[in-house]
């Protein structure tokens, strides 16, 4: 099913009570779905407003695609600017930058097939199930390459992890540890789930457990 929600622009006075409504529908239909479009002005660029559409659908464990829309007016297409669009993009998005990015025209018609076949992989993505004989031989390869680093005299070992029976992909690591896991090897244990298997467009939810 295919929901498609009011645009929502910029608030201003003599509006804010049409666009209060126009969010609260969108937001609506952001609970119902599985992925989420965001749809965003090529020439404006990401606003404000839409990164915190985006750090919403990421808290509410959404897949999510990105498209850039009126591609068409962009005057300067020279080799690169699409890759160089999408790099700035993605930094303001950080640090969940593992999302499909599609310059469409809704004028022109351009992509937008591709756009839904891209939002069906994502909802595919999002369904991804690993078996936890496969998760345990590359996640404890990738923890032997790269240890956490010792907490307080502590040396931190990861035993064994598991994908949990969520709607979100999510994964318990099991640890000596635990609470002494800080974000940058949690991002490092996302980064290596992203590396060697498909969970593009899809938040991912990572739990540290006592073991």
């Amino acid at each position: 099913m295919l929901i498609d929600t009011a645009g929502i622009r910029k608030k201003n006075k003599e509006k804010d009570d049409l666009e209060f409504y126009s969010v609260i529908r969108a937001i609506k239909a952001m609970d119902e779905a599985d992925t989420c479009l965001l749809v965003l002005d090529a020439e404006k660029g990401i606003t404000a407003q839409d990164i915190n559409i985006f750090s919403l659908a990421v808290r509410k464990g959404k897949g999510i695609v990105l498209l850039v829309n009126k591609w068409d007016l962009v005057a300067d297409k020279s080799t690169n600017t699409a890759r160089d669009y999408e790099n700035e993009l993605k930094k303001r998005i950080a640090p969940f930058t593992d999302v499909p990015v599609i310059f469409i025209s809704a004028k022109e018609k351009t992509r937008i097939h591709k756009a839904i076949e891209i939002a069906l992989d994502v909802c595919e993505c999002k369904k991804r199930r690993i078996a936890t004989s496969k998760l345990n031989e590359v996640m404890l390869k990738a923890v032997e390459s790269y240890h956490a680093p010792v907490v307080r005299g502590h040396s931190i070992k990861i035993k064994y992890v598991m994908q949990l029976p969520t709607h979100v992909p999510s994964f318990a690591f099991f640890a000596n540890f635990p609470d002494d896991i800080k974000t940058p090897y949690r991002n490092y244990l996302e980064n290596q789930l992203r590396a060697n298997f498909d969970f593009k467009g899809v938040p991912i939810r990572i739990f540290f457990r006592k073991k």
